[in-house]
């Protein structure tokens, strides 16, 4: 009895820790939003470049200061960030203490600023350094730079690095959920270590204190003038992301269905292209055919030097352009191999002597 007395304390003080589940579904949240707003302002802009360009060129920066807005208005109200509540979670200290904090007290202030910059600070740095490594990678392909130059020599050396690099930033964190399936680690993501937080579920207090706080219970005091122009100023700040969090809030799914159904488009382009039907392989002539002149100089349907080299893409033979384009004008197909070709499969050839 005292055995199965212990299990059930045990599993009741477990029943606020989010599953794995959760956690990374809270996480993918803004990773799917992300691309879908970013394909939003890619439309906008290409419709009206002189207007929007700015959105998709400034894309990057407008994005992060909507999100710090956003996570510091959902840490400051719900001490959780926004993906986070919209899960009902909420982030506690990490600490012994077994009296839990309502949502509505707030992290302290170390906690709450490390997990602003983490929320917001890491996902963008890490986007521009895969940005970087991009632009870095074409450079090499085309670089102008000498071989020996340092500068070559030293960005090679860091996209070398890069892949090993990443798989240790990914290895961390795939290592962090193992643990956390197998009850051995607080935290699924290193992020949350490194915040000094925990994720729990928000528990009845929490949403009680949550809609009580969303009325809006006012103080009746006379507040002076630098506290109501601050009471202002947070209140329109509040305003905005509240705005901004209920907006997400609505379309969340529209945004996911968005970012899925140009992904499963771009999917069934390239599958619709490689289900094309592969071309019958060359036609083997044999080399002592009348049809083929000895000469390579030679046009092979007037026997004469060629004049304006032109090829048919269909099967590759050359001929002068006037027989070229006469034939197949005429029979619709390659003279030689017989393959069906149009007036726009003649390539004119431009030798360097011209």
């Amino acid at each position: 009895m005292a055995e199965l007395g212990a299990h059930l304390t045990a599993a009741s003080a477990g029943d606020d820790r989010p599953s794995i589940f959760e956690a990374v579904a809270q996480d993918s949240l803004m990773a799917a939003v992300k691309p879908a707003l970013q394909h939003l302002m890619k439309v906008l802009a290409e419709s009206n470049p002189g207007r929007y360009g700015f959105l998709w060129h400034w894309f990057d920066e407008i994005y992060v200061l909507l999100d710090m807005l956003l996570q510091q208005h959902y840490l400051a109200r719900c001490s959780a960030s926004f993906s986070e509540n919209f899960y009902s979670l909420k982030r506690i200290p990490i600490g012994d203490c077994r009296q839990q904090p309502l949502a509505t007290a707030g992290l302290p202030k170390r906690q709450h600023w490390k997990s602003l910059l983490l929320l917001v600070l890491v996902p963008y740095l890490k986007g521009k350094l895969e940005k970087l490594v991009s632009t870095l990678r074409e450079e090499d392909e085309y670089s102008i730079h000498p071989p020996s130059s340092s500068w070559k020599r030293f960005y090679r050396a860091f996209l070398a690095a890069y892949p090993f690099v990443n798989m240790t930033w990914e290895g961390w964190f795939l290592i962090q959920q193992l643990c956390y399936i197998l009850g051995k680690a607080q935290h699924h993501s290193p992020m949350l270590r490194l915040a000094g937080v925990r994720l729990v579920r928000l528990t009845a207090e929490d949403i009680l204190a949550l809609e009580k706080k969303l009325g809006g219970a006012t103080s009746h005091h006379t507040p002076s003038i630098k506290t109501q122009v601050q009471s202002a100023v947070r209140k329109a700040l509040g305003t905005i992301a509240f705005s901004l969090s209920t907006g997400l809030s609505i379309s969340v799914f529209f945004l996911q269905f968005l970012d899925w159904w140009y992904s499963s488009e771009n999917q069934e382009t390239i599958k619709s292209l490689t289900a094309l039907p592969t071309p019958p392989p060359p036609v083997h002539l044999d080399p002592s055919s009348t049809l083929l002149p000895k000469l390579k100089t030679v046009c092979p349907l007037c026997h004469k030097t060629r004049v304006n080299a032109t090829a048919l893409s269909t099967s590759g033979f050359v001929f002068c352009y006037r027989c070229a384009y006469g034939y197949v004008k005429a029979h619709q197909r390659c003279p030689i191999t017989g393959y069906a070709t149009e007036l726009q499969h003649l390539v004119k050839l431009y030798s360097p002597e011209s």
